[in-house]
C-alpha cells in the first residue's frame, strides 16, 4: 500500500502499517461507543487491532515454516501477510498457510474470552463490555475469516480444493460463487432488520472480486502490448518498418544503433548504445532485440567498450541473452554475474544458470536457478526454463523439479 511504512518487526517479519488501520480502528471505536459505552469500545478496537496482528502473524509464521519469505501488512478493514516462496508449495501447505491466521485467532481468543469469565453456555448472555469486545475480535471474526468465499481465508482454502479439480478455471469458479453467495446474503441480510448493520461486510467480497478482475484485464492489456511491441520490434529487424509501434514505445537502441552502423555511423552507433545501456534516466520503452540476425547483434556487440558497461537490471538482461545467443557462455555468466550481485534480480540469474548449463557445469546451474527462485514466482520460472534450451540437460533433474509448481 502507498501508504504503508515499515513501522517495526516483529519475530523477524516486517510488519507495515497504514494510515488506513488506525482510522478504521478509531472508526470501530465510535460506532460502538453508544451500545459499549466509550471505554468499551475503544477496548473493541484495541483487541481487533492486536487479534489482527496476531492473525497476520500466524499466515508468516505458517509460510515461514515452508522456507517462504514473508511480510505483514495491515490496512484499511484488512491485513495480509504476504509471502514469496522459496521452492513450489502443496496445496496442504497452502492450505494451512491459510488456515494458520484464523486458526491461531480463534484459539488464542476463546482463551482470552475464557480468562475474562465470559460463559461457554449457549446462548451466550450478559456479557460485560470487555467479555464482549474479546469475543468479537478473537472466534467471532476468527470464524467469519473461515467463510467460503474470497478474500477470506475459508476462500483460499476451497480454491485449493477447486484448483485440485479444475486448476486452470480455479480463480474465475470461485469469482462467480464468491459473487452469487455475497449478493445472496446481502439480500437476504436487507430482509432481517437485525442483520442490515452488517450488510457492509458482505460487500468486501464484492470489492475484492472487482479487484481481482480489474487486475486480471490489466495483466491482459500489459500482455497484449507486449506482443503487439515484439511484433513491431521483429517488423523493424527484417523491413526497417518503424511504423507500427505502439503509441509510448519506440524501437530498441539496438535497432537505432543498427541503423546508424549501416549508414556508416559506428561511433554514433556506440555512443547510442552505451547512452541507453548506462543512463538510469532513459526509459525502457522498448522490446529486446530478439528478431535481429545474429551476424548483426555480433557487430554492435563489438563496438562496445571493454569491460562491457552495466545499467539498470533490464538492460544487463537484454545484454547478457545477447551474448547467449552468440554463444559468448562464460562472458555471459560473468556479466550477469556483476548485474546480479547489484540488485540481485532474478532475471540475471537465470542467465547464468543458462551459461552455466550450456558449459556443461549443472551442479552451478542449479544453484544459480535456486537463487532465482528466493524472488522469481515457480511459475515465472517454469516459463524461463522451458524457454530456454541450454536448460534441456536440466529438465529432469530433480533439483530443479523441487523449484517448479507441482
Amino acid at each position: 500500500m502507498p501508504s504503508s511504512s515499515a513501522a517495526f518487526r516483529l519475530f523477524g517479519f516486517p510488519v507495515r502499517v497504514g494510515a488506513g488501520f488506525w482510522m478504521f480502528m478509531v472508526l470501530i471505536a465510535l460506532t460502538n461507543s453508544s451500545s459499549l459505552g466509550t471505554s468499551g469500545a475503544f477496548t473493541l478496537a484495541a483487541l481487533i487491532a492486536a487479534f489482527t496482528l496476531l492473525h497476520e502473524l500466524g499466515h508468516a509464521v505458517a509460510a515461514r515454516a515452508t522456507g517462504a519469505k514473508a511480510e505483514i501488512t495491515l490496512a484499511f478493514m484488512a491485513g495480509y501477510a504476504s509471502f514469496i516462496p522459496t521452492r513450489t508449495l502443496s496445496r496442504w501447505e497452502r492450505v494451512g498457510i491459510s488456515f494458520a491466521g484464523p486458526g491461531i485467532q480463534i484459539a488464542v481468543g476463546t482463551i482470552v474470552y475464557a480468562l475474562l469469565g465470559g460463559p461457554l453456555t449457549w446462548p451466550i448472555e450478559g456479557l460485560t463490555p470487555t467479555q464482549f469486545a474479546a469475543l468479537w475480535a478473537g472466534p467471532v471474526i476468527g470464524v467469519f475469516n473461515l467463510i467460503p468465499i474470497l478474500p477470506f481465508d475459508g476462500g483460499n482454502i476451497l480454491e485449493q480444493a477447486v484448483d485440485r479439480v479444475s486448476p486452470t478455471h480455479s480463480r474465475r469458479i470461485m469469482i462467480v460463487f464468491t459473487v452469487v453467495v455475497a449478493v445472496g446474503t446481502m439480500l437476504y441480510m436487507a430482509t432481517q432488520p437485525n442483520l442490515r448493520g452488517l450488510i457492509i461486510f458482505m460487500a468486501i467480497p464484492l470489492l475484492s472480486v472487482g479487484q481481482i478482475i480489474s487486475a486480471g484485464r490489466a495483466h491482459d492489456n500489459r500482455a497484449k502490448g507486449q506482443e503487439a511491441l515484439a511484433r513491431a520490434e521483429a517488423l523493424a529487424w527484417a523491413t526497417g518498418d518503424v511504423s507500427r509501434f505502439p503509441p509510448g514505445h519506440v524501437p530498441s537502441p539496438w535497432f537505432r544503433a543498427h541503423q546508424q552502423l549501416q549508414h556508416g555511423h559506428p561511433e554514433v552507433a556506440r555512443q547510442l548504445l552505451v547512452a541507453e545501456l548506462t543512463d538510469p534516466t532513459i526509459a525502457n520503452n522498448w522490446w529486446p532485440p530478439d528478431a535481429a540476425p545474429l551476424r548483426d547483434l555480433e557487430a554492435l556487440v563489438d563496438l562496445l567498450p571493454r569491460p562491457l558497461p552495466h545499467g539498470r537490471p533490464f538492460n544487463d538482461f537484454v545484454l547478457s541473452g545477447i551474448l547467449l545467443r552468440l554463444g559468448e557462455y562464460q562472458h555471459a555468466a560473468t556479466f550477469a554475474a556483476e548485474g546480479y550481485n547489484n540488485g540481485r534480480p532474478a532475471m540475471l540469474a537465470v542467465h547464468v544458470a543458462r551459461s552455466a548449463a550450456a558449459l556443461g557445469d549443472r551442479d552451478t546451474a542449479v544453484a544459480w536457478l535456486r537463487a532465482a527462485s528466493t524472488t522469481a514466482p515457480p511459475h515465472a520460472l517454469q516459463i524461463a526454463i522451458d524457454a530456454a534450451p541450454e536448460f534441456e540437460v536440466l529438465r529432469s533433474d530433480p533439483r530443479v523439479a523441487q523449484l517448479l509448481p507441482g
